[in-house]
């Protein structure tokens, strides 16, 4: 199954931000930041996970570790189109990604045991142990976002804001739709800003005066507990 392969290391904050504060950050990046040649970009990432939610429990409860296992889309997929096997692992704030690309049918032989996801040696020993070490991991919760990207020419710095972001938790296939329940109020945006040293000043300035703070969030998260309390809704009824 060979295929690119990326490995990542890098800082990673996350920040709600409202219509107005999301018009205000784009204004200021100009002259700072170019939106990436893709523009705005439909992106799928289909999670994994036990079938007691062994790892999104764990990573609600904010660990100095905690790992997570996806496979990503950039729009619909098809049984031919490139999609990315990703492994994401957070150890004391520093975030590292294991990253190939594949396919669907493909990774469904990988989770059935069928064969490596990649011809890396590392890579492939990695997401094989990740898979054998939690066994019965299957599709728990399709995230969906419309993502436009900023970089700093000639810089690391890495800026994406994330529209409509939304979520199911029925019909887990990448090749279905992009329709899902709203993860946030209607007009925000999800801000991640990844770096791999230290965050600019003139980025620090304009977040102040934008009064845009950080936070913990995490969108399978956050989708987990919509779920489980639409399920109490139900029961308590």
């Amino acid at each position: 199954m060979a295929g690119p392969i990326v490995v990542m290391k890098r800082f990673e904050l996350k920040y709600i931000v409202t219509a107005e504060q999301r018009a205000f950050l784009e204004r200021e990046l100009q002259g700072h930041m170019q939106v990436d040649q893709y523009g705005e970009t439909s992106i799928a990432s289909l999670y994994y996970d036990t079938p007691d939610f062994r790892l999104i429990r764990t990573s609600i409860e904010k660990p100095a570790f905690k790992e997570k296992l996806r496979l990503r889309s950039y729009g619909l997929a098809s049984d031919t189109s490139p999609v990315f096997l990703e492994m994401k692992r957070k150890a004391y704030g520093v975030v590292y990604k294991r990253r190939v690309q594949t396919t669907i049918p493909l990774v469904k032989k990988f989770f059935d045991g069928d064969g490596d996801i990649c011809a890396e040696g590392q890579i492939n020993t990695e997401l094989t142990y990740f898979r054998d070490f939690y066994k019965d991991l299957a599709p728990a919760c399709l995230i969906i976002y419309d993502r436009t990207a900023y970089f700093e020419p000639d810089g690391d710095l890495r800026l994406t804001l994330d529209r409509n972001p939304r979520y199911r938790m029925e019909d887990l296939d990448l090749r279905v739709s992009m329709d899902g329940a709203p993860l946030l109020e209607e007009g925000s945006s999800i801000l991640e800003i990844k770096v791999q040293e230290a965050m600019p000043l003139w980025l620090t300035d304009i977040l102040s005066r934008g009064k845009i703070y950080k936070t913990s969030f995490s969108k399978y998260g956050e989708a987990y507990k919509q779920q489980i309390m639409n399920r109490k809704d139900r029961y308590y009824v």
